[in-house]
């Protein structure tokens, strides 16, 4: 499968997007494995990506041309570092809404129920004292 300049552009455009530079990627091509007989054997497709800034490792190996894997294990790249980045969005989002939950000023109703309950267990509490003996002191 041939990587057209649109696709190429559009990959460069996002990993410009995601500030990925050449400089932050080892990129190797090794030697495929699996089925394919002995081509596969002789010829190095396979793509190996490494993100220095985030060890991320990206191995690819879907295609039979070193062009395409290359541009399979970029956006590969591309994808994973948009995850994590989403996924850090979304706990600091949690986090702000837990703080918030947690600062939230109790319903009337509520506080009512939260000291019936400490009154309860209060009681529990007193029941378990010892018993004094007033003709023993």
């Amino acid at each position: 499968m041939i990587v057209t300049k649109e696709k190429t552009i559009a990959l460069q455009k996002r990993m410009k997007a995601l500030h990925i530079h050449d400089d932050d990627l080892i990129e190797k091509f090794i030697l495929g494995s699996g089925t394919g007989g002995q081509k596969i054997n002789k010829t190095s497709s396979c793509v190996y990506l490494k993100h220095i800034p985030t060890g991320i490792q990206i191995k690819c190996q879907q295609a039979r041309s070193r062009e395409y894997n290359r541009y399979l294990a970029l956006s590969a790249l591309c994808n994973r570092l948009e995850k994590k980045a989403s996924d850090e969005i979304q706990e600091k989002i949690h986090l702000k809404e837990k703080i918030r939950r947690q600062n939230k000023k109790r319903t009337f109703s509520n506080q009512e129920k939260m000291l019936e309950g400490k009154r309860l267990r209060s009681k529990t509490k007193t029941l378990r004292a010892r018993f004094k003996n007033h003709d023993e002191s």
